[in-house]
């Protein structure tokens, strides 16, 4: 691993609160993820995880300092262009999972590609897209499940669609907050896995921030932050 993959440099976050003062989130904070690592961010609830994370992916802006990828600065690029980046560069997987009820599996999977499509990008055809989140779903063992709605889905099964959803557009970083936090141990352990497999077949880099003590044993390295700050 040499290629740095996304770099934050310096990240401070502040809330501010009536009166005029401010609730510190973030304080400084500067890490480096390389590609093909899984890295996992943990820490106590409150201790500003998830705010980093959001902030790397581009769905948070810091009070101050820099978010880099590749060497190129992100957080100087205008709101179009962070959207195009955050859109080509990312993937999301929440806790909570995030699918629209009213779509199948396979229209949620398909999702990011109609907002790509809004900047621009049409590299596949219709149908193309189509197969292939049919692929990504059958890969995650959901071949049977294409066109069930969310309602009809397990949490696991749920999960596994929206990671299929977050790989559609081949983000070159996945970031999941919180990926086993809503299911049982059993069923934590097979998401877990699967991320893992997506890891090893295409060297995807992947960032965790979790409270699975499993995740964190199994990650190739471990960032901890308390009160706002990289501790180790």
């Amino acid at each position: 691993m040499v290629d740095q993959a996304l770099c934050a440099k310096d990240v401070v976050k502040e809330y501010k609160l009536p009166g005029g003062s401010a609730l510190g989130i973030l304080q400084g904070v500067s890490i480096s993820v390389y590609k093909g690592e899984i890295v996992v961010i943990v820490g106590a609830s409150g201790a500003g995880k998830s705010t980093l994370l959001h902030i790397l992916g581009l769905l948070d802006k810091p009070t101050s300092g820099e978010i880099f990828y590749n060497g190129v600065n992100l957080s100087k690029l205008s709101q179009k262009d962070q959207a195009e980046r955050r859109n080509r560069i990312f993937g999301f997987v929440f806790q909570s999972y995030h699918l629209l009820p009213d779509f199948t599996s396979l229209e949620n999977v398909l999702m990011p590609v109609f907002i790509a499509r809004s900047f621009g990008n049409k590299d596949l055809s219709k149908k193309e897209y189509t197969d292939k989140a049919k692929a990504l779903l059958d890969q995650a063992g959901l071949g049977g499940r294409v066109n069930h709605r969310p309602d009809q889905l397990s949490g696991g099964e749920k999960q596994r669609v929206a990671i299929a959803r977050a790989l559609i557009n081949d983000p070159e970083v996945l970031l999941c907050d919180e990926p086993t936090g809503n299911l049982d141990s059993k069923t934590g352990q097979e998401i877990q896995e699967l991320i893992w497999d997506i890891n090893e077949r295409v060297n995807q880099t992947v960032i965790i921030v979790t409270h699975d003590s499993l995740i964190e044993r199994n990650a190739q390295r471990a960032i901890h932050i308390a009160d706002g700050k990289i501790v180790n």
